[in-house]
Formats: structure tokens, sequence, C-alpha cells
């Protein structure tokens, strides 16, 4: 009898062992893509973006705000270089009052700094990459440009130009009509995640044998997409809430990330902006 219960406590060991070490709380991340609010002039293609500082706008942002705070997150990640990289504090937020908001019309301090100040949060990071002096560009589009140009295949290349411009067009026509909410669901469905993707993967038929520029191009964005990911994970603790804000145009690799990611779990913007 007592070899049955030693052997029935040795079997009872393991589980009691497997109990004690439960894994721990997914990260649960939420990439939200937008356009630029300032329109600073940095991308290939820029809108006409409305000033966000008037009060109607103001009071749009409020509400997005308001059902982004539903997520209840603990961390808010921005789309800076962060100067301590062994922090990756965002060196700006500190000096944030909400009379910025009525002067700065960067989507950082509308959207994040808004969200960060309204929960009394103080984990506002910089996980941006960019490239450094002397390090080649993570958007190499003047080797695709030079390419095209030798190639004949500027057409080609127009008509993709073409089509983005007109999704600019149409975003600077509904600032009109829809609120801020709407505009920012609109970039963050999955047609339109896939379709600003589409942009770059198209690139991939700019190149031919050894000379293939397009691939170049997308293995760049690439890795600057997982640099910036990879920063996310220095900064994320078990059971966080991280609130991702960045230009749309990353919204494809970094949701890809996340959902690939053991321990990460996805969390859709769309189901916590306001759409009406």
């Amino acid at each position: 009898m007592l070899k049955i219960l030693a052997a029935l406590a040795a079997l009872a060991l393991p589980t009691a062992a497997v109990a004690q070490t439960r894994p721990p709380e997914p990260v649960e991340v939420m990439i939200l893509g937008t356009y630029h609010f300032g329109n600073p002039g940095q991308d290939i293609h820029n809108a006409r973006v409305d000033p966000v500082t008037t009060p109607d706008k103001q009071a749009q942002l409020e509400a997005v705000a308001a059902g982004l705070a539903r997520f209840q997150p603990t961390a808010i990640a921005v789309e800076r270089v962060a100067p301590d990289q062994s922090t990756l504090l965002d060196p700006r937020y500190p000096a944030f009052t909400p009379a910025d908001l009525l002067t700065n019309p960067d989507e950082r301090a509308q959207i994040a700094y808004r969200l960060a100040h309204r929960l009394g949060l103080d984990r506002v990071y910089a996980i941006d990459e960019q490239a450094r002096e002397g390090e080649p560009s993570y958007f190499p589009f003047e080797q695709v440009q030079a390419w095209v140009q030798a190639n004949g295949r500027a057409d080609d290349l127009g008509a993709m130009h073409g089509e983005v411009a007109a999704m600019i067009a149409d975003l600077e026509r509904r600032q009109s009509t829809d609120t801020v909410g709407q505009l920012l669901a609109a970039f963050n469905t999955p047609e339109r995640i896939a379709s600003d993707q589409g942009f770059y993967a198209r690139m991939m038929a700019f190149g031919a044998g050894e000379e293939q520029p397009g691939a170049y191009l997308n293995g760049r964005w690439y890795t600057r997409n997982a640099m910036i990911f990879a920063r996310l994970m220095q900064v994320a603790r078990p059971g966080d809430r991280i609130v991702v804000v960045y230009g749309a145009g990353h919204g494809f690799w970094l949701r890809q990330m996340v959902q690939t990611t053991p321990g990460y779990r996805l969390i859709e913007p769309n189901e916590y902006l306001p759409i009406r």
C-alpha cells in the first residue's frame, strides 16, 4: 500500500508543478493605422489634411479617445525614434498638456498623447526605426525609379501612382463628410490594409535577373517593420494592453507580426473606434 501511495504522489508532482508555472498572460496589441494629421510631406504621396485643431475636429478626436479608452490600454507606442534605446520612452510626452491639442496637429499628440493623458499613463514609448548615417535606406524607391526608367516600365509605375493619388483624393473629399473616427476606421479595414500592402508587393515586378530593386525595397521595408516590432517586444510586459499609433502603411506587417508571435494577441481598432 505504501508503494502505491508513493507512486501516486510521484505522479501528482508534475501536475502540481505545471499548475504553478502557468504561461504568462498574453500581450494584447492594437495596431491603429493613421493618416498624417500634420501633413509633414515625408511620404511619396501626401494628402491635404484639414486642420484637426478646430472645435469640431477636437470633439471628434475626443470621441476617438473615449472609444480607444474602452480597451483600457496600459501603454502606448508611437512612430518616433527614442533617444534612449534602453528605455524607449517618448521624450516629448512628459511635457504634453491638453493645451497642446489646440496648436499641435500631429497624430501622436492628437491620438496617442491625448489617450495616455486621459488614462493617466506614463508608459508612452517611441519605437520607430530609421536608417542611420551611412546605412541604406529602408525605402530605396530611387532604385526602383531608376530601373523603371531604364527598362521602359514608366507607364506601369505611373499607373500605380495614379491609384494611390485616387485614394488620397478620396480621403481629401471625405474629410468634409466623415468624422475622424470614421476616417480612421476606413484605414483599418482588412480591404484597405491589403490594398496598402499591395502597393509595396507589386513593386517586386520591377526587376529582372540579378537586378531586383523592387524585391530589395520590400525586404528593406519588412526589416524596418521588424525592427519596430522588436522594440515593441522590448517594452511589453505580460498582460499588457498596448495601443500602437502608426502610419497606416505599416499596418500589414505590424499586424502580421502580432498575429504570428507567441504570447501576443491582435486587437482590432474598429471594435473601439466611433464609426457613427
